[in-house]
Formats: structure tokens, C-alpha cells, sequence
């Protein structure tokens, strides 16, 4: 923000479009509510998504529980456990790929919405103290729209992301996967630890480089960029 309080941005004015400001208003404000209606949509099925899998994997765990009291940790316990292990994997990783998805979607929404506050304050730069989130549609802008302007760290907020959840999840289920065929194949309880945690760090290992790679890069070419050193 410069000192007389008007947003910066790099590019010209634009020219006057001979639509009357109570019009562009309404169209902005229009596409603004349609933005967050996607937005509430998106993020009301990923959680339906979300709540699903870890009824599966409950659910799962109360059939392997009925399972050994019927008859023990032998065969049928061992095939048991490693199928429905394998499936909440399955299920479980086709969750964590819609919850990415979800996200990048998310952060395109907040670039839309961002510009549209950009918009509103060329038609008023005065309305800029009272905005506590951001009208820069560059990473910077973004990540001040998800913390409302607060001092967090990006770790934080990548930790504790519903990604991050979905992950670590996965990653517990991989890892007990692992061990599972591990112990199965007859090996002894010190290799079939060192296998599940082996699985769960690759499985952990391999998640994060694909979602750094989908957030490493800018998610729209920036129309509004931050002030350098902002």
C-alpha cells in the first residue's frame, strides 16, 4: 500500500468503460457470490468425501476385531487384514487426490476473488483500510487472503491443511500395509517393522513431491502482483 493509502499495482489505469459504477458493482458482486458458492460447494463434498473414507477405514478395523475373536491371527485374519488394508489405501489415496484438487481449485478461486477486490478498489481506493484480505493475485496475495492478513507461517498453514490430514492418514494405512505382507511373508518382527515404516515414509515421500510440484508454480499469470518487498 502506498502512504496515500491507493492499492499498488504495475499495470495502466484502465480506460473508462462508459459503464456506470452501480453496474460494475453488481456484476463484480454477482461474480463474487458465485466464487464463494463454488467455493462452500467444493469444500461441503470434499469433507462428504473425507467423512466417507474414514467410516471405511473404521468400519473396517470393527470387521478385523470380529474376524480374530472367530478365529485368531491365523490365515484368514492375515488375508483379511492385507484386502481390506489395501482398499482403504485405494480409497483413501483417491480421497487425497480429490482434496489436492480441491485445494488448487480453491486457490484459483481465491486469485478470482482477489482480483475482483482489485476492481473494486479502482472504482474506490478508499475502501482499502477496511479490507483484511488481500487484492494481489500473485502467491503472496493468496496466502494473505488465507490468513486474513495474520502473521502465520506457510508451514503452519501446509501443516495443517486437510491435505496434509489426508496424507498422514494414508501414510499410516501404507505403512501397516507394508508390515502386514511383511509379517504374512514370514519375516521376523524387526524387518516387518522396518518395511511399514519404509512403505509409510515412500508413500509420505511421493505425496509431497507430487503436491509441491502442483503448488510450486503460479496458479494463474498474475494481473495484480504484490509491491516488491511487500
Amino acid at each position: 500500500m502506498t502512504s496515500s493509502g491507493t492499492p499498488p499495482s504495475s499495470r495502466p489505469p484502465a480506460p473508462p468503460s462508459g459503464v456506470p459504477a452501480a453496474v460494475r458493482a453488481q456484476l463484480l458482486a454477482t461474480e463474487h457470490w458465485s466464487l464463494l458458492a463454488t467455493r462452500g460447494m467444493t469444500w461441503s463434498e470434499v469433507m462428504g468425501r473425507i467423512a466417507v473414507h474414514l467410516t471405511v477405514a473404521s468400519a473396517s478395523l470393527v470387521v478385523l476385531a470380529l474376524v480374530t475373536q472367530a478365529s485368531g491371527f491365523g490365515t484368514a485374519f492375515k488375508v483379511l487384514s492385507i484386502g481390506l488394508t489395501s482398499a482403504v489405501l485405494v480409497l483413501g489415496t483417491l480421497t487425497g487426490v480429490r482434496v489436492h484438487n480441491a485445494s488448487v481449485d480453491d486457490a484459483e478461486l481465491l486469485v478470482g476473488m482477489n482480483r475482483l477486490r482489485a476492481a473494486y478498489l479502482e472504482m474506490d481506493p478508499t475502501l482499502v483500510d477496511y479490507l483484511v484480505t488481500s487484492w494481489h493475485d500473485d502467491l503472496a496475495g493468496v496466502m494473505r487472503t488465507y490468513t486474513m492478513g495474520a502473521e502465520r507461517r506457510r508451514l503452519s498453514h501446509v501443516v495443517g491443511s486437510t491435505s496434509m490430514f489426508m496424507a498422514i492418514v494414508n501414510t499410516i494405512v501404507a505403512g501397516t500395509l507394508g508390515a502386514l505382507i511383511a509379517d504374512a511373508a514370514g519375516t521376523g518382527p524387526a524387518v516387518v517393522a522396518v518395511i511399514g515404516a519404509v512403505t509409510g515414509l515412500a508413500y509420505l515421500g511421493v505425496t509431497l513431491a507430487v503436491a509441491r510440484r502442483s503448488f510450486g508454480r503460479p496458479f494463474i499469470e498474475a494481473r495484480f502482483p504484490s509491491a516488491p518487498g511487500a
